[in-house]
């Protein structure tokens, strides 16, 4: 049996210091690390210098804002699972320092053991060698005897949960369970990821394994918390109502013990008023709210939430729907399948309704500003246009050496029509959508052709809303990840069109796009994902879109409506919603187009808000 590959994650945040001692530790262990992985939350001091300058160090993820603990081991293990495909995952915080056996004794506990193990921990020490009181691990509750002596004869003991102070993970079950909750940022976090994962599965404390626990002070959980009590407080209501984690006694079990532990808190706190305000709003927030998925928390800060996505995608992929029927479809196409040939086009139609300014702009992001040039651009000019669009589609050759097809349509066809005539003269598989008026960022393509090509039938992502200028920015529009894709299906387009990549041929097997007034996209996009496409969203912003004067107005009104309930009665009657999804998507979307445009714009942006969009000054500020 070959030795597993072990990823250590360290998260990090403003302790430069502790970080170094911790990877210090880490090259000293007696069984070497295979890889090291930093999560930085966004330090503000030297930490992502001295996890980059560490020979320990292979890789450090380098956060845009602090998601706290949960977001950082999240992070930490969707990285050494997807991207370093670790066998076991070692997780812990900047201010552990495992001692030189620590990790040599968690593997030789996990070997010794008579039958499979989820997760092993350490015992945790403070600087003066005592037991750390905030990293005690709960004892198996109900363990039978054979179980406790299993345990023993590999020098440990059966845990029903521990935390993330020395954690070790079996890949295996990353995958079965998924992430930590990114969503309940500090605290508790670790209790609800370790009791999910432990739930009918073994859990191991190795005493045999030490490692130091650096906090200021010797304390414990009931130590007073001031207004980080809210996330106590908020966090613990998530697990005893939303979590799988614990059976029903064990919440009764728990949540006595967590009763009695805030009881304590209150009555040794000097600032009692701060500690029930912060309570309070934990508790009504707990009550009134659930945790965001994984990656509209993770929204913005990087590519790491891609990462996060794509395991938790493969976690909990749903199967493909079933349908009763599609559009008729040129071919059958087998998703998954990995391409050899990365060559692709882009296709941007234009009309006489587009700017010419615009236009240029957009075919030069498209071209020479990305950092993976396209293999050839194919412009629709669906109709006849002005003298300026003209003067510029002539020019549009000599802007780039990449090759250029204009395709002149003799008279205004509509967008579906033209896309499709766009699309019969690409020559490449994977194609990437444009349109005339938005601005693709320089690394568009270069992150989503590689997706299409290792196996993903189309890939969007995220877009960054503007106006006239382009460095004057608004709202990002963050779609739906992973399995969340088919589920926003049923309700909302999951893609942002302007954005999209994808395979020509997956396109074609659905039967193309049909002609469905200022709903072409969606109509496709739900097709496709209808057939089995292998669908991906990246989560930050790759395409700027111009919204300008009238956009929210372009939302609504009587030919919108039409369109509207013409795309629920399809969808339905191809099997791609239900009934109820069909009642409530009329009365919810239809709706929203009757309502006044300045209603519209602000129901808009307050639900792209709820749905993970945010602003960039929202980058700043602390998740919670």
């Amino acid at each position: 049996m070959s030795a597993p590959t072990v990823v250590a994650v360290v998260v990090s945040y403003n302790r430069a210091e502790l970080l170094r001692c911790a990877l210090d530790a880490l090259a000293a262990q007696t069984r070497p690390v295979d890889r090291v992985v930093v999560v930085d939350n966004a330090s503000t001091d030297d930490a992502p210098r001295v996890a980059r300058e560490h020979p320990a160090v292979p890789e450090v993820v380098a956060l845009a804002r602090n998601t706290g603990g949960a977001g950082g081991f999240a992070v930490g293990i969707a990285t050494a699972v997807t991207d370093h495909a670790a066998d076991l995952v070692w997780v812990m915080d900047d201010d552990t320092i495992p001692t030189p056996s620590a990790l040599s004794e968690l593997l030789a506990a996990r070997e010794a053991y008579d039958g499979d193990v989820v997760a092993l921990c350490s015992k945790v020490v403070w600087t003066d060698g005592s037991d750390h009181p905030m990293n005690t691990p709960r004892s198996r509750p109900g363990a039978s005897s054979a179980d406790v002596e299993r345990a023993r004869a590999a020098g440990a003991m059966p845990v029903r949960s521990m935390s993330f102070v020395s954690m070790m993970i079996d890949a295996a079950d990353v995958r079965r369970v998924g992430l930590p909750v990114t969503d309940y940022f500090i605290w508790n976090d670790d209790f609800e990821y370790a009791t999910r994962l432990l739930r009918d599965r073994v859990g191991l404390y190795v005493p045999g394994s030490v490692v130091e626990h650096r906090t200021k002070k010797l304390g414990a959980t009931d130590a007073d918390p001031g207004p980080r009590f809210y996330y106590e407080v908020r966090n613990k209501v998530w697990m005893f109502t939303r979590s799988d984690a614990l059976s029903i006694g064990e919440r009764v079990l728990y949540g006595g013990s967590t009763l009695r532990r805030w009881v304590r808190t209150v009555r040794r706190s000097q600032d009692r008023a701060t500690l029930a305000r912060a309570g309070l709003r934990g508790l009504r927030h707990g009550l009134i709210r659930g945790p965001r998925p994984d990656t509209e928390v993770l929204s913005g800060v990087g590519t790491a939430a891609l990462t996060v996505a794509r395991l938790e995608a493969g976690a909990s992929a749903p199967a493909p729907v079933p349908v009763g029927r599609i559009a008729q479809a040129a071919g059958p196409f087998v998703a998954g399948e990995q391409l050899e040939d990365r060559r692709f086009s882009v296709l941007l139609p234009v009309y006489r309704g587009d700017d010419a300014a615009h236009l240029e702009r957009a075919f030069r992001s498209v071209t020479t500003d990305q950092t993976l040039r396209p293999d050839e651009v194919v412009v629709v000019r669906d109709g006849p246009v002005g003298e300026e669009l003209a003067k510029v589609l002539d020019r549009l050759p000599g802007l780039t050496d990449v090759p250029v097809t204009v395709v002149p349509l003799p008279r205004n066809l509509g967008l579906a029509s033209a896309l499709e005539e766009g699309l019969a003269v690409c020559r490449h598989e994977i194609v990437a959508r444009a349109d005339a008026d938005d601005i693709s960022l320089p690394a568009r393509f270069a992150e989503q052709v590689p997706l299409v090509a290792s196996g993903f039938d189309i890939v969007g992502s995220a877009i960054w809303e503007f106006d006239e200028d382009e460095h004057h920015r608004g709202l990002v529009r963050v779609p739906p990840t992973g399995a969340g894709i088919a589920v926003a299906a049923r309700f909302r387009d999951p893609f942002n069109h302007p954005s999209v990549v994808y395979r020509k041929s997956a396109v074609a097997a659905v039967g193309g796009y049909q002609h469905l007034d200022l709903m072409e996209d969606y109509l496709l996009f739900a097709r496709m994902l209808a057939a089995g496409a292998h669908a991906e969203n990246i989560t930050d912003p790759l395409v700027l879109y111009r919204v300008g004067a009238g956009a929210y107005a372009r939302r609504g009104g009587r030919r919108l409506l039409a369109s509207e309930l013409a795309l629920q009665r399809t969808l339905h009657d191809e099997g791609f919603v239900s009934t109820p999804q069909l009642v409530r998507n009329v009365l919810v979307r239809a709706g929203y187009r009757l309502v006044p445009e300045r209603i519209r714009a602000a129901g808009y942006r307050a639900y792209t808000r709820r749905r993970g969009g945010y602003l960039s000054n929202d980058l700043q500020e602390l998740n919670g």
